[in-house]
């Protein structure tokens, strides 16, 4: 793994607050430096309880959790992190198989780093998901506090909540939150994979946009064999298909 001193090349996004959770101390104090030398502030944990507490305490604007802690699992820190704050969440796991990254990604992460890492790539995905969090999706609206209606939905795009016709809530991802905003705001389209990511140079191998799209599908009960909303357009991307109103 690098440990190689970084120059910045690029300014970081604001101020931002990041938390990390790692119970191997070089590796932690690897990812600290790192990111304090792109002006990242910067807060480390060695166990999942400290971080939930400090999170109360003090809402940080993203969350990198290693799955591997001694006190609890860190799929469960993510869950819960998810539950109680909209701030981006990254995975950081020596574990590759493919059911971990999956899981990963359905339990509310929005996104998975396999370690052994490479500095320069976790600084550029963390960057990635701070300017999802932070921005409305390209061509959308100034004033982040619209609401859209379609289909017996409501989404709050300022909280990322999304309401059923009879009341009930379900908070969506940053990733998710992005994502259902690029297709409200272009209904009726097919979107590629890249424009709902947010990302020009995708692998054709990636799979997270699918994960995505399942969760998003389960969420808005949208039926992944005979989907009414969000359809696969096979070789070209997604089509959001609904009437959108904006109040």
């Amino acid at each position: 793994m690098p440990t190689a001193s970084l120059s910045p090349a690029e300014p970081a996004i604001g101020d931002k607050l990041v938390y990390l959770v790692e119970d191997d101390l070089s590796i932690s104090r690897l990812i600290v430096t790192i990111l304090r030398d792109y002006q990242f502030r910067c807060e480390s944990f060695r166990t999942g309880a400290s971080l939930l507490q400090r999170v109360r305490q003090q809402p940080p604007d993203l969350v990198i959790v290693d799955l591997g802690l001694p006190d609890m699992d860190g799929m469960a820190i993510v869950r819960q992190v998810r539950e109680q704050q909209r701030c981006g969440v990254i995975i950081l796991s020596g574990r590759g198989h493919v059911g971990d990254r999956v899981m990963g990604l359905e339990t509310g992460a929005d996104d998975y780093i396999m370690k052994p890492f490479e500095p320069r790539e976790l600084v550029a995905r963390v960057r990635s998901i701070l300017r999802r969090c932070d921005k409305p999706a390209e061509g959308g609206a100034a004033n982040p506090t619209r609401c859209a209606c379609f289909a017996g939905w409501r989404y709050e795009m300022d909280s990322y909540k999304l309401l059923a016709a009879d009341g009930s809530e379900r908070t969506l991802s940053a990733g998710e939150g992005q994502m259902l905003q690029r297709f409200l705001e272009r209904p009726n389209r097919v979107l590629p994979r890249e424009q709902l990511l947010g990302q020009d140079d995708i692998s054709p191998y990636d799979r997270s946009i699918d994960v995505r799209i399942s969760r998003l599908r389960r969420k808005l009960e949208d039926d992944s064999y005979n989907p009414r909303l969000i359809k696969t357009v096979y070789g070209a991307g997604y089509l959001f298909v609904s009437k959108v109103e904006w109040v």
